[in-house]
Protein backbone atom coordinates (compact mmCIF):
# COMPACT_ATOMS: atom_id res chain seq x y z
CA UNK A 1 0.00 0.00 0.00
CA UNK A 2 1.35 3.84 -0.93
CA UNK A 3 1.78 5.27 2.16
CA UNK A 4 -0.50 8.65 2.46
CA UNK A 5 -1.71 11.47 4.73
CA UNK A 6 -4.60 11.09 6.49
CA UNK A 7 -5.36 15.21 6.44
CA UNK A 8 -8.53 14.87 8.94
CA UNK A 9 -6.66 12.66 11.43
CA UNK A 10 -3.66 15.72 10.92
CA UNK A 11 -5.44 18.16 11.65
CA UNK A 12 -7.30 16.60 14.77
CA UNK A 13 -3.57 15.61 15.78
CA UNK A 14 -2.29 19.55 15.41
CA UNK A 15 -5.18 21.43 17.29
CA UNK A 16 -4.47 18.55 19.81
CA UNK A 17 -0.94 19.65 20.12
CA UNK A 18 -1.23 22.83 19.80
CA UNK A 19 -3.74 22.44 23.35
CA UNK A 20 -1.84 20.62 24.77
CA UNK A 21 0.84 23.46 24.49
CA UNK A 22 -1.78 25.94 25.18
CA UNK A 23 -1.19 27.68 21.87
CA UNK A 24 -4.22 29.24 19.78
CA UNK A 25 -4.71 29.77 16.34
CA UNK A 26 -4.61 33.18 16.71
CA UNK A 27 -0.77 33.00 17.96
CA UNK A 28 -0.27 30.35 14.97
CA UNK A 29 -1.68 32.74 12.81
CA UNK A 30 0.92 35.60 13.94
CA UNK A 31 4.09 32.86 14.32
CA UNK A 32 3.65 31.65 10.53
CA UNK A 33 2.97 35.32 9.29
CA UNK A 34 -0.17 33.99 7.80
CA UNK A 35 -3.02 36.13 6.00
CA UNK A 36 -5.61 35.01 8.11
CA UNK A 37 -6.56 32.25 10.86
CA UNK A 38 -8.82 30.38 8.69
CA UNK A 39 -5.73 28.94 7.71
CA UNK A 40 -5.45 27.32 10.73
CA UNK A 41 -8.93 26.55 11.42
CA UNK A 42 -8.83 24.44 7.82
CA UNK A 43 -5.88 22.80 8.40
CA UNK A 44 -7.92 21.20 12.11
CA UNK A 45 -10.79 20.67 9.92
CA UNK A 46 -8.90 18.49 7.43
CA UNK A 47 -9.83 21.27 4.52
CA UNK A 48 -6.36 22.04 3.72
CA UNK A 49 -2.88 20.87 4.66
CA UNK A 50 0.28 23.21 6.00
CA UNK A 51 2.49 23.82 3.67
CA UNK A 52 5.41 21.79 4.21
CA UNK A 53 7.49 25.11 5.16
CA UNK A 54 4.51 25.79 7.66
CA UNK A 55 4.80 22.11 9.08
CA UNK A 56 8.33 22.42 9.80
CA UNK A 57 8.12 25.86 11.07
CA UNK A 58 5.12 24.42 13.24
CA UNK A 59 7.07 21.20 14.70
CA UNK A 60 9.54 23.96 16.01
CA UNK A 61 7.02 25.98 17.70
CA UNK A 62 5.30 23.01 19.16
CA UNK A 63 9.18 21.52 20.02
CA UNK A 64 8.14 17.95 17.86
CA UNK A 65 9.08 16.44 14.82
CA UNK A 66 6.80 16.86 11.79
CA UNK A 67 5.94 13.03 11.70
CA UNK A 68 4.25 13.70 15.02
CA UNK A 69 2.38 16.43 13.72
CA UNK A 70 1.25 14.64 10.61
CA UNK A 71 -0.69 11.13 10.80
CA UNK A 72 -1.38 8.74 7.12
CA UNK A 73 -1.73 5.00 6.54
CA UNK A 74 1.92 4.15 6.60
CA UNK A 75 4.23 1.38 8.06
CA UNK A 76 7.09 2.22 10.54
CA UNK A 77 10.14 2.01 8.03
CA UNK A 78 13.23 2.27 10.78
CA UNK A 79 12.96 -0.82 13.32
CA UNK A 80 12.55 -3.01 9.87
CA UNK A 81 16.03 -1.13 7.89
CA UNK A 82 18.21 -1.85 11.23
CA UNK A 83 20.17 -4.55 10.59
CA UNK A 84 20.92 -6.15 14.12
CA UNK A 85 25.00 -6.95 13.62
CA UNK A 86 27.10 -4.95 16.64
CA UNK A 87 25.60 -4.84 19.95
CA UNK A 88 25.48 -1.28 19.62
CA UNK A 89 22.63 -1.80 17.09
CA UNK A 90 20.34 -4.01 19.30
CA UNK A 91 20.62 -1.48 22.01
CA UNK A 92 19.70 1.37 20.13
CA UNK A 93 16.24 -0.97 18.37
CA UNK A 94 15.68 -1.99 22.11
CA UNK A 95 16.19 1.65 22.99
CA UNK A 96 13.48 3.10 19.54
CA UNK A 97 10.74 0.07 20.14
CA UNK A 98 10.66 0.84 23.94
CA UNK A 99 10.49 5.03 23.16
CA UNK A 100 8.04 4.27 20.52
CA UNK A 101 5.89 2.29 22.71
CA UNK A 102 5.66 5.20 25.25
CA UNK A 103 5.39 7.05 22.79
CA UNK A 104 1.86 5.72 21.28
CA UNK A 105 0.54 4.73 24.99
CA UNK A 106 0.93 8.70 25.72
CA UNK A 107 -0.43 9.55 22.50
CA UNK A 108 -3.71 7.40 23.14
CA UNK A 109 -4.13 8.62 26.67
CA UNK A 110 -4.24 12.43 25.79
CA UNK A 111 -5.96 11.26 22.48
Amino acid sequence: MFPTINVKETGANLQRLMKRRGITANEVKEYLNLASVQSVYYWWNGTNMPTIDNLYALSQLLRVPMDTIVRGNGKEFLPKAIVLNASYERRLYAYYTRFHKIQVIQNSITA
